[in-house]
């Protein structure tokens, strides 16, 4: 894929650019490696200045950098705007709390005495240089879910950035220099997924953090582990969302629509398969329809649209072959199921709502990258259980239930890296995100994932005199 900026709203190609030369890369890990050996001593208080100043200047630039998301991948200007929004809320959050997160740890008494140890205590000190391979969909917000806690760590960062985002990307890496980062610390990559082995292989680079693809999760997972480097992988997804008898349904339906359709239906974490009780199936099915019909599909720069195009020419020839083969295979298109006939240029399509979808229907197993949702009807708890498990995938989930023993079996039983609860799944700087399965490993967020790039070292004090008096 070249390195450009494609207009999905109109296929038009506004800007493209030249990868870097293998030189080039070579001279900013080098860059990345010296900057990690003066920028790993500096102070909590140094590195949250520098992160609270890169979080003014993106509240200063949300308008700009808005408008560059939209024009990339073709995100509605109301959702891009509130993107920028949360990164700078990221950003602060982990500017004041990441030292008392990466505080030392003091193991129980009774333990260090037992070690032989006059003291012992746990330090989390940073890796190094830690590469960043993250996709187009939230092309702001994944980024900095990994460099606000990487940097606040003492690490620094190379990002390789999808390459359908280069003008966001270049905006990453002129944020972080306007913030005062010292050089190196962060650096966008402009090259091609062709690079990245090499750039794994280089042993200054000590880690490495991808969101996206399964195939490029499989890639970079196995390059570093020949190289055994650490990783963090949040991969693909195809959260289940189940309706009981108990649920508001008004509520569970209206949310389904914002669940499944957020960011054009291109994010991990939207709800796709929708779990419905018989008992309230068919009120679900009627308000959830008729929410996905009453969607305004159009241009993402307009303040009306809910629905703008999907990022790519193939990623919605993508989507269309799994409609198709569901249709052929006997699904019902409740709405949608086709290209929207109001839109002539661009890499639209319709908000969707499959039933009757069975096993056989690659849909029932594969990601749906777009505004399409499958309904399914469920006799009884276990039923919504077992079909909701019933995935390669393990991101998220969400119920609907006021029920306190259908919570209570939830939680015990869905194979998922959350659980949310009458709501939809957002990830919050707060709340630790990630999944299990074939959608990756790791954390990112909270305490646990500015631990993720750190060695937690263990520092023995042993007595200080031959008898161990003192």
């Amino acid at each position: 894929m070249p390195i450009a900026t494609v207009n999905p709203a109109t296929g038009e190609t506004l800007e493209t650019f030249e990868p870097l030369e293998d030189a080039e890369v070579k001279r900013r890990v080098a860059a990345a490696h010296t900057a990690f050996g003066e920028y790993r001593t500096s102070t909590f208080a140094e590195r949250a200045r520098f992160l609270n100043r890169a979080a003014d200047l993106l509240e200063e630039d949300n308008a700009f950098i808005a408008r560059t998301m939209t024009t990339e991948m073709g995100k509605p200007i109301k959702a891009a705007r509130a993107e920028a929004a949360k990164c700078v809320k990221a950003m602060r959050w982990y500017a004041e709390r990441a030292e008392e997160l990466l505080a030392d740890e003091q193991p129980a008494q009774a333990d260090v005495a037992d070690s032989g140890a006059t003291r012992a205590i746990v330090r989390y000190r940073p890796l190094g240089v830690v590469l960043a391979v993250m996709p187009w969909n939230f092309p702001l917000w994944q980024v900095v879910r990994f460099a606000a806690p990487a940097l606040m760590a003492g690490n620094v960062g190379l990002l390789k950035h999808a390459s359908n985002v280069p003008q966001t990307a270049l905006y990453l890496d002129d944020l972080f220099r306007r913030a005062g980062f010292p050089e190196g610390c962060f650096q966008t990559l402009l090259v091609g997924s062709d690079a990245v082995e090499g750039i794994l292989r280089d042993e200054r680079v000590v880690a490495a953090t991808l969101t996206g693809s399964e195939p490029a999760g499989r890639s970079v997972a196995s390059t570093s582990g020949d190289e055994i480097k650490k990783t963090v992988l949040e991969l693909g997804g195809s959260d289940p969302y189940l309706v009981l008898p108990s649920a508001d349904i008004e509520r569970a339906a209206a949310t389904a629509v914002t669940a499944r359709v957020q960011n054009n239906g291109q994010s991990c974490i939207a709800a796709k398969r929708f779990i419905v009780h018989a008992d309230v199936y068919d009120a679900f099915r009627d308000r959830f329809v008729a929410g996905m019909r009453e969607l305004t599909v159009g241009d993402p720069a307009s303040e009306e649209t809910d629905v703008g195009p999907l990022s790519t020419e193939q990623g919605r020839s993508d989507l269309e072959e799994l409609v198709d083969d569901a249709l052929a295979r006997g699904a019902t298109a409740l709405c949608g199921g086709q290209r929207p006939k109001e839109q002539e240029r661009g890499w639209y399509y319709s908000p969707t709502v499959l039933a009757d979808v069975t096993e056989q229907m690659r849909i029932h197993r594969e990601e749906a990258f777009g505004p399409v949702a499958t309904l399914y009807r469920v006799a009884n708890l276990d039923e919504a259980v077992t079909l909701a498990n019933d995935s390669p995938f393990g991101l998220s989930s969400n119920v609907w239930t006021r029920d306190d023993a259908d919570i209570e079996r939830c939680v015990r039983d869905l194979q998922a890296g959350g659980v949310f609860f009458n709501g939809m799944t957002a990830s919050h700087p707060g709340l630790p995100f990630g999944g299990i399965k074939r959608s990756g490993y790791g954390r990112e967020l909270a305490g646990h994932g500015i631990r993720e790039f750190c060695n937690a070292t263990t520092v023995w004090y042993g007595p200080s005199d031959p008898d161990g008096k003192g």
